[in-house]
């Protein structure tokens, strides 16, 4: 599930042992009340059924399948986006980048594409997620599955020493992946000292590219996730997960990726933008305030940017201000343009132009800036029906969104309740990392991994006792009361 802003401190894993329907229920009722879409209808089904027959997409002409392309997922995945293949080219690297063809098994304005439109994205619930396509498209004929020739739409970036892009083109292709990889094992590799020449290559793109970040001014948050862990019928673990090195090197390709689409599309005068306005000054001046108030020092001339990777999420007033962070990161959504210049053409965030075009299995809007690039990168017209359909897609896109938002809110608020229901009348220990709008101070509990409101005072990044006065899994809803407040330790310098 996505990430709230949370911290991660080592210590043994709480679970929730509820009766087995008592969650269930509330899940039941969070799809329903959130209009969740369920089983796809039999017309979907059956148009997937004829687009996965043999024939029916288009064998492309080139032929990369003797290259030894990679994926590099979650654990367990198989709706496999993405596969790669990385070379030296003699200062510099050159990254042959793999997404699945799904534009290929799609017919514009069939089933298939109505009902992707009507969804927006997958969701993602602890005991199930609801796919944007049906499972025979998503995680068969379509995915990146190893020791399978897949279609697919083939990113060749060739990068100088410091691994900036120099020249980009993308095409339809044969493709064959030759190893199913995670983030854990990967890491292990890298941990242990045995990674190969593929892994090493990534970590050294991976880090060039996290240093072309920086320099021209990109940010981001240093939070791990708050993940539902689904153990067995009635059980669910709350945990705070750490992000991975081995993940940040794979967000740096597709980032790398997305800002290629964005170029393209720039350059052609057609497609659509993942935008993000910058923060407003008055916010981080704000922001700015916030961190001397809390006692951490940001050096005159720092960017924000190096500033918040520089946070030490284990350290209870950074991660308030982590928390205060996300005010700086508002209004992201998607420009679409054609024959005009967007009003909105960069990501704050990226700090720079970026497109979303690597997850089409999962991502509706990937599908039409993939298809928009590919005829760019070739000299040929966009297809009408991509065209048609980009100014629509920000609507659809930003309902979708809403959607997997409150899901995913409304899911971990139930299994929160659950995990605290065996805690009910305990005192836990704590820290403050966000007032709401009506000054109600946020805890975030450390052991179980609960982040909830509770009632009493005490300011933000401050270490507190809460007792747990209730907790009601139907409702999703945690009673806490601060019992005790106290500041943290300064922290000194950030």
């Amino acid at each position: 599930m996505p990430s709230r802003v949370v911290s991660y401190r080592p210590g043994p894993l709480q679970t929730a042992a509820v009766e087995p329907s008592s969650l269930a229920r509330r899940f039941a009722t969070i799809r329903e009340e959130l209009h969740v879409p369920g089983d796809f209808p039999p017309e979907v089904l059956a148009a997937v059924e004829a687009a996965i027959e043999p024939g029916r997409v288009p064998i492309p002409q080139v032929d990369l399948t003797d290259l030894g392309f990679w994926t590099l997922d979650p654990v367990g995945s198989m709706d496999l986006d993405q596969a790669m293949v990385l070379a030296r080219e003699g200062a510099g690297y050159r990254v042959r980048y793999a997404i699945a063809d799904v534009p290929g098994f799609v017919a514009a304005g069939g089933p298939i594409d109505a009902e992707a439109r009507r969804r927006g994205q997958t969701i993602y619930l602890p005991d199930a997620r609801e796919p944007l396509h049906p499972p025979r498209l998503s995680e068969g004929a379509a995915s990146l599955l190893p020791d399978q020739e897949r279609p697919a739409y083939v990113w060749d970036l060739r990068l100088d020493e410091y691994a900036a892009v120099t020249s980009v083109h993308v095409g339809r292709a044969l493709v064959r992946s030759i190893a199913r990889r995670d983030y854990l094992s990967v890491q292990a590799l890298v941990d242990q000292g045995q990674a190969d020449e593929q892994v090493v290559l990534l970590q050294e793109v991976g880090h060039k590219r996290a240093a072309l970040e920086s320099a021209r001014g990109g940010a981001s948050l240093p939070m791990p996730e708050q993940q539902v862990v689904h153990e067995g019928p009635g059980r669910y673990r709350l945990e705070f997960r750490p992000p991975l090195e081995a993940e940040d090197w794979n967000a740096q390709i597709s980032l790398m990726t997305g800002m290629a689409a964005a170029s393209l599309m720039l350059d052609a005068g057609v497609g659509i933008l993942r935008t993000m306005p910058a923060p407003q000054k008055d916010g981080v001046r704000r922001f700015r305030r916030q961190a001397r108030a809390l006692g951490i020092a940001w050096p005159d001339g720092q960017r924000y940017g190096d500033f918040l990777r520089s946070l030490d999420r284990t350290n209870p007033r950074h991660l308030a201000l982590i928390h205060e962070a996300t005010a700086l990161f508002r209004g992201a959504g998607y420009t679409p343009f054609d024959g005009s210049a967007p009003g909105l053409r960069e990501h704050a965030a990226v700090a720079a132009p970026y497109a979303h075009v690597t997850a089409p299995l999962r991502r509706l809007v990937d599908r039409f800036g993939l298809v928009v690039c590919a005829a760019v990168s070739a000299g040929e017209p966009v297809p009408a029906w991509a065209r048609e359909a980009l100014p629509l897609l920000p609507t659809l896109m930003a309902e979708g969104d809403r959607r997997a938002s409150a899901v995913e809110r409304a899911c971990t608020d139930a299994v929160e309740a659950a995990v605290l229901s065996s805690h009910v009348g305990q005192a836990l220990p704590g820290s403050v990392v966000d007032l709401n709008g009506r000054g109600v101070p946020v805890v975030q509990v450390l052991e179980p991994a609960v982040v909830a409101a509770a009632e009493g005072t005490a300011q933000l990044g401050d270490r507190v006792t809460v007792r747990v006065v209730g907790a009601d899994v139907a409702a999703g809803r945690v009673m806490l009361r601060i019992e005790s407040a106290g500041a943290a330790e300064s922290p000194g310098e950030a």
